[in-house]
């Protein structure tokens, strides 16, 4: 599976209680269930107006597809090729 990133624009996310927050992801781990494709929710970050989420799947058309059946918006999908982080600077590479 290829990994996306997602960006997805909702006004107030930042704001949302626990309660919304856990409906959402309700939501979105029933659909996985449901779409009957290899598809896996990594994690999501909540910002104040968007949520970008990590999401593994084999194409973006699956991405869409979860969206639309959880009704989430999405206002852009990247594919990730490569992750960094700290460690990707230590010498012993």
């Amino acid at each position: 599976m290829k990994k996306f990133i997602i960006e997805r624009k909702l006004p107030g996310a930042g704001n949302m209680t626990a309660e919304e927050l856990q409906a959402i992801s309700k939501t979105s781990v029933t659909v996985i269930t449901i779409l009957g494709k290899p598809y896996k929710w990594i994690e999501s970050f909540v910002t104040e107006d968007k949520i970008y989420c990590i999401h593994e799947a084999d194409s973006e058309d699956v991405i869409r597809e979860h969206a639309k059946c959880g009704n989430f918006p999405v206002n852009k999908i990247e594919e990730i090729k490569v992750v960094i982080s700290p460690s990707t600077a230590d010498d012993d590479i």
